[in-house]
């Protein structure tokens, strides 16, 4: 049992400090500082080409990775002010939640076995209507994040209402995000048209421009709900700054068929025409294409956004993720929003794209547990154009980190961890999360948020928000 099994410090003998020689001179006294080591069972790096190290850690100083190796190597190199040892857990980097609507975590189960056209015109956006204000916003936004830290994700993308609100949240509890913030050409709570949504989504990338964990992108709800003329624009102004655009793009089969009746292409076609198809392009869903649309998102090298989760609850298909990874297309996972999924544990949308890839190709062999890890991981970094900083345990890399317990009898006993990581509720057994080298959950308690004051702040939402459901229940 390991001495660090309740978060304790653990210190390693002084033969590993200070008398230990190496060709005649004491080379512990040479040793690199650093200002914490943390070992465990197992590390998986997520690095191109990195396999399983068994009895390994990271070496972090400051807010970055210094090393990831072997225990023995990292004695031999590193003099820690600190130590974790975590005998039986799995490390490695903080999972990329990279397409959710934080704030939609206070709508979780308002509206349940609909479509998904009636659930967002007959529940969601009557109660967005009602409810969605800044305050709304950030208690919902602290809800997710509270989530998404406990379940091992680090970074996530959010395209909701009052990003400026959601900036500030995630700077406050400090994960790291991408906030797309929403351009639709009819009036909402947070801005009266497209043109408006712009201006004020600029002046938010000017605000965090050289920040070093928020990063702005836009965030064109769906082709169907913004002109081309503002397509246009969105594309000239990522041009120019360097700006990734993320957008619900081929969710539903009626979507696609209706883009087909009115232009006579599909959304994707007609991407292609304007020149929005780019890598800095985030299609998120993409349940509908056919091997040419594939083909067209491999040549501009666009990524795509798998939700599996929330595309079978609302029923909108299946994202063909084995044809886009054969046809080199980069696929990231997301959770989509609480109110249609209803969860934000990326390790199990991790599983269900997982299963979903065997099932529809017949083939067992399809998406393996370290192909989904990766989707779940650094395929995210990818998508949202970070990983030269997350995604992977890499020296010189952001010290994004998770511990997954695996003593539990569910997980044991333990041959493959990777599979035990991917089909065996891995997200409830995350003990500890660092982002930039920062502890924001240390055996199982979150640092940056206060539960009691954000489940009492939950349950004020709750009941302001469920006479609505009751009267739409009853359809009243």
């Amino acid at each position: 049992m390991s001495s660090e099994k309740s978060g304790i410090l653990a210190e390693r003998p002084p033969d590993h400090d200070v008398f230990a020689t190496r060709r005649g001179y004491n080379f512990a006294m040479s040793r690199q500082p650093c200002d914490l080591i943390v070992e465990a069972r197992w590390v998986v790096p997520m690095a191109p080409g990195a396999r399983l190290l068994e009895r390994a850690g990271v070496a972090i100083t400051g807010t970055d990775i210094a090393a990831v190796a072997t225990v023995a190597a990292l004695d031999a190199d590193y003099a820690p002010a600190r130590r974790i040892v975590l005998d039986s857990h799995v490390l490695m980097p903080g999972l990329v939640n990279a397409h959710g609507h934080a704030a939609m975590a206070l709508l979780r189960g308002v509206s349940e076995d609909a479509p998904l056209e009636t659930w967002l015109n007959e529940h969601i956006w009557p109660l967005e209507a009602r409810h969605v204000s800044e305050s709304f916003v950030h208690d919902g936004t602290r809800l997710a994040m509270a989530e998404m830290i406990r379940s091992g994700t680090t970074c996530f993308s959010d395209m909701y209402f009052f990003p400026e609100t959601v900036a500030a949240a995630a700077r406050e509890a400090g994960l790291r995000c991408q906030v797309a913030f929403p351009v639709i050409d009819f009036a909402n709570v947070w801005s009266e048209n497209a043109d408006a949504a712009l201006h004020r989504g600029l002046r938010l990338h000017d605000a965090y421009r050289d920040d070093a964990r928020v990063k702005v992108a836009f965030g064109p709800h769906a082709p169907y709900s913004v002109t081309r003329e503002h397509l246009e624009k969105i594309l000239m102004y990522s041009e120019e700054l360097d700006a990734n655009v993320h957008i619900h793009l081929h969710e539903t089969a009626a979507e696609v068929a209706a883009a087909r009746t009115n232009h006579g292409a599909s959304w994707i076609e007609l991407f292609e025409r304007i020149g929005l198809l780019s890598p800095r392009l985030q299609a998120v869903h993409a349940t509908q294409l056919t091997a040419a649309e594939i083909d067209l998102l491999a040549r501009n090298g666009v990524h795509v956004v798998h939700c599996p989760h929330s595309n079978l609850k609302l029923a909108s298909g299946i994202c063909p993720v084995g044809e886009l990874l054969a046809a080199g297309v980069n696929v990231a996972l997301g959770s989509d929003g609480a109110a249609s999924n209803n969860s934000l544990d990326l390790f199990q949308e991790a599983r269900l794209a997982s299963l979903l890839a065997k099932v529809t190709a017949g083939d067992a062999a399809r998406l393996p547990e370290i192909r989904a890890l990766e989707m779940a991981t650094l395929g995210g970094a990818r998508a949202l154009g970070l990983d030269a900083v997350t995604g992977s345990l890499e020296a010189g890399k952001s010290a994004d980190l998770v511990a997954v317990d695996l003593s539990a009898p569910r997980f044991q006993p333990v041959y493959d961890p990777l599979a035990q990581l991917v089909h065996t509720a891995a997200g409830s057994a995350v003990s500890h999360v660092w982002v930039a080298g920062r502890a924001l959950l240390v055996d199982g308690a979150l640092t940056t948020i206060d539960e009691q004051a954000l489940g009492e702040r939950t349950e004020y939402w709750r009941a302001r928000i469920a006479p609505d459901c009751n009267r739409m229940a009853r359809g009243t």
